[in-house]
């Protein structure tokens, strides 16, 4: 593994024995390092951080083991999917929680309906580590794990577009990819701008300035695909879907390579590869462009294939659940109660492989 702790955070769908989304927080109940989200349907398991990927894969498997235990207990089953398939409009069940259905209006919808995995890496080299997770955004299209969102089938990667795009215009600054950072200073001050602004939003919709300190933090009420994260600290790659722990873990391997030799090479922008002193990204209007075209169609348009080759990534070790999940243009309530029962199955093998050598093997990032 890569010389840097990394951590996990794995949202996922909680369903009843009919495959219908219901609350879970028995299962957040079973562990402090199980936390439930702001609906009930969705918890997310945690890993700590780690230098040692035996040591990560043991942990996120033991926490899934003990997730799936509570959901068993209280006859449920977890889901791995970047989306509900069908529409989430379960109510807030925190504080916190009902002032982002206060703030964001009905755009909180895509929030309600968005479930994701969060990479930490510990932060030694911020800047170049930021801009480095800027530029692996395309890397979402590994482990795209629905196409359809409340119901209809959009792009190969729904979630993104969902979380990114149907937020409202007013919200995309706080969940849409930002542009590379020049300094650490550049990147906190952008950070506090948004929550001057967020506070003025709340402002306008009744929510005191008091109110926002209260329960959110500069840091915390950016929910970017790349952020600083102030209490742990590390920089959090927000950008995957919810997916097989297995692709999971295979991520942030890969990943963590790139960030840990970040370290020691400098990053430069141009042709992409990495370099035997440097690793080379495309400007950010280029990446922007791709990240579009990995959310359109994924693995399957030959440019995002190349670029994450170019930087690496053995596209043989990932399967991603986007295109598996075939299906009409819309999608009935029953047939999306049977996808989910379906992947809760597979979530059940998949967490078995996470210790036992069946899971996809890591690959090497070459230098050129």
């Amino acid at each position: 593994m890569c010389d840097i702790k990394t951590g996990i955070e794995l949202e996922l769908w909680v369903i009843d024995q009919t495959g219908q989304l219901c609350d879970g927080r028995e299962i957040a109940d079973a562990h402090d390092r199980i936390e439930p989200e702001f609906i009930g349907p969705l918890v997310e398991v945690q890993t700590k951080p780690h230098e040692n990927e035996k040591r990560l894969r043991g942990d996120l498997k033991a926490i899934l083991q003990t997730a799936i235990r509570a959901a068993d207990a209280s006859g449920k089953q977890l889901v791995p999917l970047g989306t509900p398939l069908t529409e989430s409009d379960t109510p807030a069940n925190c504080e916190r929680g009902r002032l982002f259905e206060t703030i964001y209006g009905d755009d909180v919808r895509s929030a309600k309906n968005c479930a994701g995995t969060h990479i930490h890496f510990e932060n030694k080299n911020v800047v170049d580590q930021l801009n480095l997770l800027t530029a692996l955004d395309p890397a979402l299209a590994l482990v795209s794990s629905s196409p359809y969102y409340c119901g209809t089938r959009e792009e190969y990667c729904s979630r993104a577009r969902a979380y990114r795009k149907k937020c409202g215009a007013e919200f995309r600054g706080y969940c849409d990819l930002w542009n590379y950072t020049d300094s650490l200073d550049e990147w906190q001050q952008r950070t506090e701008y948004m929550y001057a602004a967020f506070k003025r939003l709340a402002g306008d919709r009744g929510v005191s300035e008091e109110v926002v300190a209260e329960y959110f933090t500069p840091g915390d009420t950016v929910l970017n695909p790349v952020r600083l994260s102030e209490c742990h600290p590390t920089v959090e790659w927000r950008a995957p879907d919810a997916a097989l722990p297995s692709q999971v873990i295979q991520l942030a391997l890969d990943v963590g390579r790139l960030v840990s030799q970040a370290q020691t090479k400098s990053l430069t922008y141009g042709v992409p590869g990495v370099r035997r002193d440097c690793i080379q990204v495309p400007k950010f209007p280029a990446i922007q462009k791709l990240s579009q075209q990995a959310i359109d169609s994924g693995l399957a348009d030959p440019k995002v294939r190349e670029y994450l080759q170019r930087l690496g990534f053995d596209l043989s070790q990932y399967q991603p659940l986007s295109p598996q999940l075939s299906g009409p243009s819309t999608l009935s309530d029953r047939d999306a109660r049977s996808m989910r029962i379906e992947q809760a199955r597979r979530l059940r093998a998949d967490v078995h492989t996470l210790t036992t050598g069946s899971a996809a093997p890591t690959s090497t990032v070459p230098s050129i």
